[in-house]
């Protein structure tokens, strides 16, 4: 099944939401598009991946850091679960002000 949506719109529509470029959103809207995409990635993973990269801690180190067990950062990661509203709210938080990761830390 195809979508009719114009693929770069819809990039700079995401794009200006998450305040950044993301290097495979359009190629990601290629595929659900022509009806290739075998997974769906959540806005949650996105912003779990984006916050985690910046404080450039490992799945562990930010598991321990956020106070969640690790299977559970990774289910959230892997989209098995949403994270709780709480949660995704401190994930904004940390993708804007990764510096704000040591402080959870002390």
């Amino acid at each position: 099944m195809k979508r009719n949506f114009d693929i770069e719109k819809v990039a700079r529509a995401i794009e200006a939401d998450m305040g950044e470029a993301l290097p495979d959103i359009r190629t990601a809207l290629a595929e659900v598009k022509t009806g290739a995409s075998g997974r769906v990635t959540t806005p949650e993973q996105i912003l779990l991946r984006q916050a985690r990269s910046k404080t450039g801690l490992t799945q562990a180190e930010f598991a321990k850091r956020i106070a969640t067990p690790i299977a559970t950062l990774r289910d959230w990661e892997q989209g098995r679960f949403a994270p709780p509203g709480a949660v995704t709210c401190l994930l904004k938080l940390l993708s804007l002000h990764p510096e704000l990761s040591s402080e959870l830390a002390a």
